[in-house]
């Protein structure tokens, strides 16, 4: 039985057999309305909604799987393929977590850590972020000064913009971030421009981006497209900020490299972390109502009322 259909008929409480033969029929090229109208023997009777329940998981498990394969060959070419990355990724369960994992190894362009790398100061950022307590970061610093890094202080910079992006990184780090944004996050608008328009009521506006329906994110993007809205997610960004640094700065037993650690981290959160949660989550909603739209539009028109006969009560029948 297809991997696929067992996974699935777990997942909806459904009949592994129902469930393969469901997709059998949908893989066969055959539409939702004819598959829950005259093929009930093959998929245990399944109504419209549910078939296209499955169809839309189908499709994102396969999806799912060939990303997985694209991300573990791009590592794999790149020599750092692993045998726990690539338990890692067989483990991951959602597209989110498996571009985590593939985060440090996108090929990236031009960043403030490419340079300072370029300089030669990653040993030094991994000397601060392992937070020995006896180490000196500025006296360690002093030995890589060069013509591209003129003193301590450009040293200890760009160690810290190596640590922001391995921050930035971690897909451990990301995934609680994520879990904050979805349960506490804030969908806002403003006024793009001062002219009035039909957007007018969301040139200052806020929802919980958990309860956003799928209509009111139709009306911030098409006002941001047309440029009278300017949309972004808004969070505690000194709570988000402080989850950032509980997870990396061990400021009780970290020595003077606790400190340059917890403002790599900060600096992680604003410059990195929050503009791309910010898009992911966006681009997340996005898809969520294309796939509502495709749903919408694939359900059979509703069934004319019948007529009524024009005789029917006359002379007191």
């Amino acid at each position: 039985m297809n991997q696929y259909a067992e996974q699935i008929a777990k997942e909806l409480s459904l009949d592994a057999k129902n469930v393969q033969g469901a997709i059998d029929l949908i893989d066969a090229g055959n539409t939702i309305p004819f598959i829950a109208r005259y093929r009930k023997e093959a998929t245990g009777s399944m109504d419209d909604q549910a078939l296209r329940t499955l169809g839309d998981r189908l499709e994102y498990l396969r999806g799912l799987d060939k990303r997985k394969g694209e991300v573990e060959a791009s590592i794999s070419e790149q020599g750092a393929l692993t045998p726990e990355l690539s338990q890692a990724l067989a483990a991951a369960k959602t597209l989110a977590e498996v571009e985590d994992i593939y985060r440090p190894y996108k090929p990236k362009r031009k960043t403030r850590a490419s340079v300072a790398r370029a300089r030669g100061l990653q040993p030094l950022a991994d000397a601060i972020f392992a937070q020995k307590a006896d180490f000196d970061p500025e006296a360690a610093a002093a030995a890589y000064c060069n013509a591209e890094v003129p003193d301590a202080a450009a040293a200890l910079a760009g160690a810290q913009d190596i640590m922001a992006e391995t921050i930035s990184d971690d897909a451990r780090c990301r995934a609680e971030l994520r879990r904050y944004y979805r349960a506490f996050g804030q969908i806002r608008s403003t006024a793009a421009k001062k002219e009035d328009s039909v957007y007018a009521p969301y040139y200052d506006y806020s929802e919980p981006l958990a309860k956003l329906p799928g209509h009111r994110v139709l009306a911030l993007d098409r006002g941001e497209r047309e440029g009278f809205l300017k949309v972004g997610i808004a969070v505690d960004a000194e709570r988000a900020a402080a989850i950032t640094v509980w997870m990396f700065a061990r400021k009780k037993t970290g020595g003077a490299s606790a400190l340059l650690v917890e403002q790599a981290a900060k600096d992680a959160y604003a410059r990195l972390i929050h503009p791309s949660l910010e898009n992911e989550l966006r681009r997340a909603d996005r898809r969520g109502r294309r796939r509502r739209h495709r749903r919408l539009c694939r359900q059979p028109p509703p069934a004319a009322a019948p007529a009524a006969d024009p005789r029917q009560g006359r002379h007191g029948a």
